[in-house]
């Protein structure tokens, strides 16, 4: 089995603006990365659209339609602070849907050993009813629950080392023991969430708070003490990654001083625990990462990682 990696063109048709952070060149650097012989074992497929169902395991259907119809046919439309439509978001966000679900069949059929979305917009700060952080539609809770719809998963981490904590991915599991959700992130940021003391309703959220200025050393201790042993504890036998690489050195939306080989040391450690629980069966998702280079060298060690190369 290989690792699958998945993507779609319309991706770079998701128009945030001149200026913006979350842009088309984020998904353009990954490709162009990802062409490199070292990828040559990588399997490759493009998403598939919208898959409707999946959204409404997670966001109700007047919230879908809300979003569907703020799709402007011209211009901008903003329905959250930076939070921006515009006539390509559609599309975008049909295909980064379809290739979650795509991804999480792939690998929990076994056709594929793990797999890696990058699309366009990111999931994690969007909650139930509510886009806000760049995010409309959370992909990683849908992959959790398709996983368990379709393919009778029981119990599902997901790990978040995005630079933000993922609040919406938080809020969605609060109260359901089935997932475990184990994030580290620097605080105080936007959105303002992720202290220890959030622990949901079943100590299903684990959260493991960095300082700015912190470097890889500080990220280490906080998975080696609080989210790799929660996840251990937990069983999963299905493990999502909310990868978010806006926690390297050279990002400009937070102040941690992670570097490549942290974010490739992670990886091996979750993948460890996916070997022990869950049949090495992982689905990683892109979230931020936005200083282009930084961003293309990360997914690059995390994918050769996943690769197991």
């Amino acid at each position: 089995m290989t690792t699958l990696f998945l993507s779609h063109p319309s991706s770079a048709g998701h128009d945030t603006g001149p200026g913006h952070p979350e842009r088309a060149d984020r998904i353009r650097v990954i490709d162009q990365m990802l062409e490199h012989e070292r990828f040559q074992m990588l399997h490759r497929a493009l998403a598939p659209g919208n898959d409707r169902q999946a959204i409404l395991r997670v966001h109700p259907e007047t919230y879908v339609d809300a979003i569907h119809d703020a799709c402007p046919k011209e211009g901008y439309v903003e329905v959250g602070p930076d939070t921006i439509l515009s006539p390509g978001s559609w599309e975008a966000i049909a295909h980064a849907i379809g290739g979650t679900t795509a991804a999480v069949n792939e690998v929990m059929r076994g056709d594929a050993k793990n797999a890696f979305l990058a699309a366009r917009p990111p999931g994690h700060h969007a909650e139930r009813e509510v886009p806000m952080g760049f995010c409309f539609f959370n992909t990683p809770a849908i992959a959790a629950r398709h996983a368990q719809a379709v393919h009778g998963a029981e119990r599902v981490a997901i790990v978040d080392f995005d630079v933000h904590h993922g609040n919406g991915t938080q809020d969605i599991f609060w109260s359901d023991a089935s997932v475990l959700y184990a994030s580290t992130h620097e605080m105080p940021l936007f959105p303002g969430t992720g202290s220890v003391a959030e622990t949901g309703e079943h100590n299903n959220i684990v959260n493991a708070p960095l300082k700015a200025g912190d470097d890889g050393v500080a990220f280490r201790e906080a998975m080696e003490s609080r989210i790799l042993p929660a996840v251990d504890a937990f069983h999963p036998d299905f493990i999502v990654i909310s990868s978010g690489f806006d926690a390297h050195r050279l990002d400009p939306m937070g102040h941690l001083n992670l570097v490549e080989a942290d974010f490739m040391w992670a990886t091996a450690k979750i993948m460890e625990l996916a070997e022990r629980h869950a049949k090495g069966r992982v689905v990683s998702i892109l979230e931020g990462g936005y200083d282009l280079e930084a961003l293309a060298r990360s997914v690059a060690v995390h994918v050769l990682t996943l690769m197991g190369a």
